[in-house]
């Protein structure tokens, strides 16, 4: 509950609400529920849009957190079943007089161009804002990456939700073991340490292209990218929206037998990169894992739809359980909160 009451994970609804996002009757998927959609009216055609960026990765190693930003952001787009096509950016640091600020920005620019070069995304335009800077202290290196992508069908977009009781849920891509940068070590122990996630971006690359095609299909009835707060805030944010719709997760091949509790938070809450959950119709299940098989990415089945409460074992033994009205009332008020605090 703490990490999904944390303003990284929590809903950004008390922001949106303050602007029209129906304007002109073209959104398809809704803000928060993962890229935001738009039809193009005339078209059987939508645009993808995700804006994604992790300063902590970026204080951590400037050059692998911007290829972490591009590839989130690309993700993002090809879970809701757009082929990316284009990235821009804003590139936020410090004083770039100082050696150690401009060896950051550097670095983030290399990144930047390393992953959209891999994932064939270019980057079409961007700004740069320097000197951030309070009391001498510098903010994180925080480059901002924003991904379009084209939807060739508008009528087969995917959302993070959940939609039907006995759904297969099933994870693309494998985690490794990271707690590196994790949300889960800032909020739990107050720390910004480690290396941030791995990334192998052919592999990312493959994961993206397998979500355009299952989606085109209507292999899949959703998707989210798992990425801040790990698997457990990943499924916990698919329940959310649906009418306290939960699931079943079991995770597998988890060594316990020494560091227990560290592979256990690990599993959970570590924030591996290039990882999707799906969900899928029970009898396309077998399909869904043929086709990334072909594609050479990993995938298994982890559970099911249904119930109104999340549960999930970690080898065996229950690590999480949960209502998910107690959980979604921590994440949907967290913004509202947090400013109500500030400003008393």
């Amino acid at each position: 509950v703490a990490l999904l009451a944390s303003p990284t994970i929590g809903s950004k609804r008390w922001v949106y609400r303050q602007y029209d996002h129906m304007v002109r009757t073209n959104t398809l998927n809704l803000p928060g529920f993962g890229a935001g959609v738009v039809r193009v009216k005339g078209t059987d055609r939508g645009l993808a849009l995700s804006v994604d960026g992790n300063g902590r990765y970026c204080y951590l190693d400037p050059y692998r957190g911007a290829m972490l930003a591009v590839a989130e952001a690309a993700r993002n787009v090809a879970c809701a079943g757009a082929r990316p096509l284009g990235a821009t950016n804003c590139l936020n640091f410090g004083n770039p007089e100082r050696p150690a600020i401009m060896w950051q920005f550097a670095k983030a620019v290399e990144g930047i161009g390393a992953a959209c070069r891999a994932l064939d995304v270019p980057i079409t335009g961007g700004n740069v804002s320097l000197y951030n800077e309070t009391d001498g202290r510098a903010i994180y290196p925080t480059p901002v990456i924003g991904v379009v992508g084209l939807l060739e069908h508008a009528d087969r977009v995917i959302s993070r939700r959940f939609h039907v009781a006995g759904d297969a849920v099933i994870l693309l891509g494998e985690g490794c073991g990271e707690l590196g940068g994790s949300e889960y070590l800032k909020v739990v122990y107050d720390l910004v340490r480690g290396m941030p996630p791995h990334l192998d971006l052919a592999a990312e690359r493959a994961l993206q292209s397998l979500l355009v095609r299952l989606a085109d299909a209507r292999m899949i009835r959703s998707a989210h990218d798992c990425s801040d707060g790990g698997l457990a805030a990943t499924i916990a944010e698919c329940c959310f929206d649906t009418g306290s719709m939960g699931a079943e997760i079991s995770i597998g091949g988890v060594d316990v037998s020494r560091q227990a509790a560290l592979n256990r938070a690990a599993a959970l809450f570590g924030e591996s990169a290039s990882r999707v959950v799906v969900s899928a119709s029970p009898d396309r299940a077998a399909d869904v894992l043929a086709h990334a098989a072909a594609a050479g990415v990993p995938a298994r089945v982890i559970g099911r739809v249904g119930g109104s409460v999340l549960r999930m074992a970690v080898a065996g033994e229950t690590a999480i359980d949960i209502g998910i009205d107690e959980a979604e009332r921590a994440w949907s008020t967290t913004i509202e909160h947090y400013f109500a605090k500030r400003v008393a």
